[in-house]
């Protein structure tokens, strides 16, 4: 964004003096001065080599529960609809190293969950820095010692066995079998996969640059569902990508009733400026025409959560308390390991505890039941 409205800001506008864009922070006490000096400072370079591994982010307004822990930056895939590899750069992986060490800190702090967090998780490459596209040119000997995400998952799971380990998010086109493997290796792995697809057409996802077909992705739901049998699954869908028809759009709602998905994030297309699609696609599907098919895949999806959910009924299931219900002042809510959301008497119980819940009722959205005892 500071790349894109640099010169708006500084020259038409003219209501700001410093234009900093996200990988220059290093570079901020020579803008600064610059800027004492009279003179106009920009900085809107994007690093191939930045990953913030130094860092130790402040967390402010957080429950001292859960807490994301990037792992990777950027993103090379060039997706037509997407604008982070024009925003982020290139594809860089953190040093493993950096990242248990952050990890340690929230555990001594007492965080139960951490979630890693990346573009792709599924593309974590570590060979000692730069853009993974560099990879090729890495010696045998950091070829040999290198760390994908499978590996690091092993680390940190192994290393801190009492803590509740998620990742987000995955990209098909680069999960492998080793990964969910892993998964089902270590119990504090939770069983939950957010796994986007964007579309259920053929023709649609070759427009939009995903390097999969809907037959690679249900291949790869296959392997989950037998590895992992309980695992949760959710998606990312847009409709009305430009030339979207009625049979891409009917392909889109077969494949969300092949998968049952436990739930998704579902949008309506928009452009996006600087982005392949804005610059080279009319968008050509009405708002009346999105909108109705938005509804439309809701619907399924309402009804594929209400379907889901109901597995968990008269079942025990774990559950992560992290905040008061919303509704009621004397429940908790918390999650599951497969990411559904449950609801229970407070009793005397607090935030960070694990406890074992008894599903009593459910709806789309929520898992609702009562206490049957905590784990220590």
């Amino acid at each position: 964004m500071a790349e894109r409205l640099k010169d708006k800001l500084l020259e038409e506008e003219k209501i700001v003096d410093l234009v900093v864009g996200p990988d220059s922070y290093k570079d901020l006490p020579n803008l600064l001065d610059e800027v004492e000096h009279n003179q106009k400072a920009v900085n809107v370079i994007l690093s191939k080599s930045e990953t913030y591994g130094d860092i130790s982010p402040v967390r402010i307004h957080n429950n001292g529960i859960n807490a994301f822990v990037s792992i990777t930056r950027g993103c090379d895939n060039m997706c037509t609809f997407c604008v982070v590899p024009f925003t982020r750069g290139r594809e860089r992986s953190r040093n493993p190293e950096s990242i248990l060490r952050e990890i340690n800190e929230l555990n001594e702090k007492g965080y139960k969950e951490i979630t890693l967090l990346g573009q792709n998780v599924d593309s974590y490459l570590w060979y000692g820095g730069g853009p993974k596209k560099d990879f090729k040119k890495a010696s045998e000997e950091q070829k040999k010692n290198s760390k994908r995400f499978s590996n690091l998952l092993k680390m940190v799971a192994s290393n801190f066995p009492e803590i509740r380990i998620r990742f987000s998010t995955s990209n098909p086109q680069d999960m492998t079998i080793d990964v969910i493997e892993t998964m089902a290796e270590y119990k504090n792995i939770c069983n939950y996969i957010h796994l986007p697809i964007q579309s259920g057409s053929d023709r649609i996802l070759k427009k939009m640059n995903r390097l999969h077909t809907r037959e690679e992705y249900l291949n790869l739901i296959k392997n989950i569902r037998e590895i992992i049998p309980n695992c949760g699954i959710s998606h990312d869908m847009i409709t009305g990508f430009p030339t979207e028809t009625e049979r891409d759009h009917q392909d889109t709602l077969s494949l969300m009733e092949d998968v049952k998905y436990d739930f998704g994030n579902m949008f309506a297309y928009s452009e996006r400026p600087g982005t392949y699609a804005a610059r080279n696609f009319k968008d050509d599907i009405s708002p009346e025409t999105k909108q109705r098919r938005l509804e439309e895949i809701i619907t399924v999806q309402q009804k594929l959560s209400f379907e889901r959910n109901k597995r968990f009924l008269n079942n025990e299931c774990s559950v992560l308390i992290d905040k008061s219900s919303k509704k009621s002042n004397e429940f908790w809510s918390g999650r599951t390991s497969e990411n559904n959301v449950v609801v229970f008497p407070k009793y005397n119980f607090s935030l960070g505890d694990i406890v074992d819940v008894k599903v009593e009722s459910f709806t789309t959205a929520t898992l609702i039941g009562d206490i049957n005892k905590v784990k220590v």
